[in-house]
């Protein structure tokens, strides 16, 4: 039995208090963050972490993110505070940033998956920051989808994945941004970036300095995932996803002639792109702007997933400010199937 508490019009104290029992209960929550929707547990609380691991089918060493309500909480999960951990909280906390410190005692390593780091961001949204607070939890969540699958932007997404099989899922409408949050380690000198994310990274580097990029940022295989994101097959719908770069124009054509070709062979062919220029058998117009595509993305491959098609071409956008998350994502989603024109 699954309840689903609507909070499309904001917090609902009284309604909070019934998730916050279920956290420290040791159940399952799903709930909206300005990023994604999460799917929360007592991050203290190993057996409702492993149940966590469980209803995704996530691998066990695949890290969680532990979200917080007050930049004291960090005390009490980490072992040691940098002075940049400090700069980059009272700059873009709460907010889609979240930061890789040496583990301390408290957290279970089946949090951590494995790892002597954790992982802790503050979200930037009135309903996930009710809920840990009156839970009196860190709570950890990953997006609340079946592992490999697109991330939740909507309650009905959550719900497509795990009504029935959590016990709650707060409503509270569409996200915000619609990528999860950047991932910078600071037990590394200099910090490195180990997942883009709602946070440009130019906005971070005016704050601590210059960031390196993680290999697996650009698809080279990783052994060790410090982030989630890193290691495994992620974002991926059913159907099979083919990503086409370079100038616009080119891209276009491309595009036109990959449908004619695909749909020859009696394939069903989906699009997502940033123009209407394509007679596709479904079409999602992901906006123009880097924040509207980003905010689009993981719903476009929802949908047009939904529609039955066999393969969606995506166009690729610039990799600066939240590009560089779009094309992260766009490129997982794809197994790295992407062609240049």
């Amino acid at each position: 039995m699954t309840i689903v508490i609507n909070m499309r019009e904001g917090v609902d104290w009284e309604k909070i208090k019934i998730a916050a029992r279920f956290i420290r209960e040791g159940k399952l929550v799903a709930f909206p963050t300005e990023t994604v929707y999460g799917l929360g547990a007592d991050a203290l609380n190993e057996n409702a972490v492993k149940r966590i691991f469980e209803a995704k089918g996530r691998p066990p060493d695949n890290p969680l993110i532990i979200h917080i309500a007050e930049f004291d909480q960090v005390y009490e999960l980490a072992r040691e505070v940098p002075e940049k951990a400090k700069m980059l909280a009272e700059k873009f906390w709460p907010g889609p940033l979240t930061i890789v410190l040496p583990k301390g005692d408290k957290v279970p390593y089946a949090t951590t998956g494995g790892l002597e780091t954790v992982a802790i961001r503050m979200p930037a949204h009135e309903i996930a920051l009710a809920l840990i607070k009156t839970s009196k939890r860190p709570i950890a969540a990953p997006s609340a989808n079946i592992s490999g699958k697109p991330s939740p932007t909507l309650a009905e997404h959550v719900a497509d994945d795990f009504y029935g099989r959590i016990e709650c899922i707060i409503d509270g409408g569409e996200t915000k941004i619609g990528v999860e949050s950047t991932v910078i380690d600071l037990t590394t000198e200099p910090p490195m970036l180990l997942r883009p994310g709602g946070l440009p990274l130019e906005e971070i580097e005016r704050v601590i300095g210059k960031i390196k990029i993680h290999p697996a940022v650009k698809g080279k295989p990783v052994k060790l995932a410090k982030a989630p994101g890193m290691k495994y097959k992620h974002y991926a719908p059913d159907a099979q996803v083919i990503v086409i770069e370079g100038e616009r124009e080119r891209v276009k054509e491309k595009i036109n002639e990959l449908i004619k070709r695909y749909k020859a062979q009696g394939m069903r062919v989906g699009v997502m792109a940033t123009g209407d220029f394509y007679k596709a058998d479904a079409y999602f117009n992901m906006g123009e702007s880097e924040e509207e595509i980003a905010r689009n993305l993981f719903k476009a491959l929802r949908e047009l997933d939904k529609s039955g098609v066999d393969v969606i071409l995506a166009e690729g956008i610039e990799e600066k400010g939240l590009g560089l998350a779009v094309m992260n994502r766009l490129r997982k989603a794809a197994g790295y199937r992407v062609i240049k024109v």
